[in-house]
């Protein structure tokens, strides 16, 4: 856990700063607009992701570590082989995780998050689950498993097979000649994230493309068919906390409406958007039906709120910095006390950033909390070690958030309600 805090506290700021290098070509380049709520939607679901991974919140039906103990056949000796052939175990489960994930309803809740940016950019590369707290795909390891990998390779080859699906999120390079028959190229990843009829849920592979070539799931870019991204039935709030359960939200709606006791029990294992008859017609979803003309998500916000989202996303940064650096020394119990209130903080600034006129009694509800666990520690979970006063200087910040926040909600609250009298 804490060498896991370690490397990413040493990765966050390398992906932030390429996030940022990315939005600032685009613009000086080909002068796109840039989305500010969109993209700290996306960093921001990374923040969850990250924060649930460090605190182990999930379990897996099988134990990698179990299959190898029980059904190992032979041993690989430690050399450069066994990491190769980690590497690849992990890419082929990749693979059929995946396609799992986007083929089966319940399944695809947990996958839901990363294609729910209508955008495709660095930033929605982050959009990573929380919702994921059972591991079904650890019996696609089972190759390696067999020849004996260690599961401490597989432990230190995964961070790696993870960050190395970052760089082809970005419209901004094209065709890569020869890669683009061995591994899975920005145009390939362009395919899979779009809604367009030619290419929905094609190209699941995560670094090496032949994957989708030898089971049948390979759609190249057509030049013909410009790609639109997002999700059919779209989520409609930058909140991505909201986004992690909205699929399945609508499926424990529907197993609860329908009628039949059959539909309530398959409607889980059935395939990708499918519902009951009887809810489909008196619960109707709004979906996408024409990809080329559809209205995306942009809330107009005014100048002030997108600079305080900013400011609260970059506190939320400092904070989680801090608790990856001090897993050990904050330690359990309130490791989790900690998580839960970065995840808390996050539900209320992006609530914000939705217009949610209660996102002040959220901001207020947090920022309680936050000023409870000061009084209780006597300073933010041993910050003033290294300055003194330098954790109550946290506490003035909830005071100050909850002021602003309130100020801004009101602001922007009057605007949209003069925007939907105006509609």
């Amino acid at each position: 856990m804490e060498r896991y805090g370690q490397i990413l506290n040493f990765a966050m700021p390398i992906f932030l700063l390429l996030v940022l290098l990315e939005k600032t070509y685009g613009w000086f380049k080909y002068k796109d607009t840039f989305k500010p709520m969109d993209m700290l939607s996306s960093l921001s679901s990374g923040y969850t992701n990250i924060i649930k991974d460090v605190l182990g919140i999930s379990i897996s039906i099988i134990t990698y570590e179990w299959m190898v103990k029980h059904w190992a056949i032979y041993h690989l000796e430690s050399t450069w082989a066994i990491y190769i052939t980690a590497f690849i175990a992990l890419d082929f489960t990749g693979y059929w995780g995946h396609r799992l994930s986007h083929q089966i309803n319940f399944l695809w809740n947990q996958h839901l998050i990363h294609h729910s940016s209508e955008e495709f950019n660095l930033a929605c590369a982050l959009r990573q689950s929380i919702s994921t707290f059972i591991n079904f795909f650890t019996i696609f390891l089972l190759p390696a498993a067999l020849l004996g990998v260690p599961s401490i390779v597989i432990a230190t080859v995964a961070p790696l097979h993870l960050f190395a699906q970052f760089w082809y999120h970005t419209t901004y390079i094209n065709r890569m000649g020869w890669l683009e028959y061995i591994l899975v190229t920005p145009s390939h990843h362009r395919v899979h994230h779009s809604i367009n009829p030619e290419y929905i849920d094609k190209n699941h592979s995560q670094i090496f493309i032949f994957w989708d070539k030898m089971f049948g799931t390979f759609q190249e870019e057509l030049p013909s068919v410009p790609c639109v991204y997002g999700i059919t039935v779209p989520v409609r709030t930058w909140n991505p906390i909201k986004i992690n359960f909205h699929h399945i939200w609508i499926l424990i709606q529907d197993a609860w409406h329908t009628k039949n006791w059959i539909d309530k029990a398959r409607i889980w294992f059935m395939p990708t958007g499918w519902r009951p008859d009887d809810v489909k017609d008196k619960f109707p979803l709004s979906k996408i039906e024409d990809v080329y003309h559809f209205q995306k998500y942009t809330p107009e916000t005014s100048r002030k709120l997108v600079t305080w989202s900013f400011i609260q996303f970059f506190f939320t940064f400092a904070l989680i910095v801090y608790f990856f650096g001090h897993l050990a020394q904050i330690g359990s119990p309130l490791i989790f006390v900690y998580g839960g209130f970065i995840f808390l903080s996050i539900y209320s600034y992006t609530e914000m950033m939705d217009l949610n006129p209660h996102s002040f009694w959220y901001e207020l509800f947090k920022n309680i909390i936050g000023l409870g666990l000061i009084a209780y520690l006597g300073d933010w979970f041993g910050m003033n070690q290294y300055w003194v006063g330098v954790g109550y200087f946290v506490g003035i910040y909830f005071v100050l958030s909850t002021v602003i926040t309130a100020y801004l909600v009101y602001s922007e609250k009057k605007v949209f309600q003069q925007k939907i009298y105006a509609n």
